[in-house]
């Protein structure tokens, strides 16, 4: 990588416009995403997110518009940009009939990686499955196995991750395990493009925010940019009730060891 991609945005999207047919999906869509952070794009159903990803996975050619990532235009440097990138889509990519080793183990070999087995090994670790790693991929939970999924995009080192709504039909248990997964990812200097349609995921895990909305950006900032565009807030005191998220992790126990679902 020369010194001017390592400066410029990981991914960077200007102009982008796309229909199909008479319909118009994007029309014009404009952001940036820093390296090594959280961007959530959302919007409801419909809204263009999974289209955009899909143009800066190079699944899917843009009608104008110009889209970078990792500094490689996506239209003329189509090799480079899929070098630089894993996708998880909305469902888990994972072989049921093959243990969670195994299904690392094999992609790490597909791409041709030295050790494939120490890699799996290192992978199961960081995302809680070694006490699973030997086991069927059908007898794990939906969390388990769209944590398993997440690890496999992580083999070779990619330095942008698509999240095509992750957490699309999990539990919540499911939900938050992955929730912990992309934390970690920032932590470790990954770049994240997280496209979603619930908003508490793009407030528990987000760095800057994107709402598209009939194929515009309509608007975008960090969390606190965001509740600027409101009136401010009535101070009131009332007593705090809590969420149903904290009755049903107090109910059921916040569990740190998922892998035994």
């Amino acid at each position: 990588m020369t010194a001017e991609q390592a400066a410029a945005a990981a991914i960077r999207v200007r102009g982008l416009k796309k229909s199909y047919g008479d319909l118009e999906v994007l029309r014009g869509v404009d952001f940036e995403v820093a390296r090594g952070s959280v961007f959530a794009l959302l919007g409801s159903n419909g809204a263009g997110k999974t289209t955009v990803v899909k143009i800066l996975a190079t699944l899917l050619k843009a009608d104008a518009g110009t889209a970078c990532v990792d500094g490689f235009d996506v239209a003329a440097q189509p090799g480079n940009v899929r070098e630089s990138f894993s996708l998880t889509g909305q469902f888990a990519a994972v072989d049921e009939i093959l243990s969670g080793r195994e299904n690392l183990v094999l992609l790490a070999r597909l791409r041709h990686l030295g050790n494939p087995g120490a890699i799996a090994d290192d992978l199961l670790d960081r995302f809680a499955l070694s006490d699973a790693a030997t086991r069927r991929v059908s007898t794990y939970s939906g969390g388990m196995r769209r944590r398993l999924d997440i690890a496999m995009s992580l083999i070779g080192n990619p330095p942008v991750i698509f999240m095509d709504e992750p957490t699309t039909g999990l539990d919540p248990q499911g939900r938050i395990e992955v929730w912990r997964a992309i934390e970690d990812l920032a932590v470790l200097g990954t770049t994240v493009l997280l496209t979603t349609q619930y908003l508490d995921e793009a407030e528990q895990l987000a760095d800057r925010i994107a709402i598209l909305h009939q194929g515009r950006i309509i608007a975008h900032g960090t969390l606190a940019d965001l509740r600027q565009l409101l009136p401010p807030a009535s101070v009131e005191y009332v007593e705090k009730q809590p969420t149903l998220e904290e009755i049903f992790l107090s109910i059921v126990g916040d569990h740190n060891t998922p892998a035994n679902d």
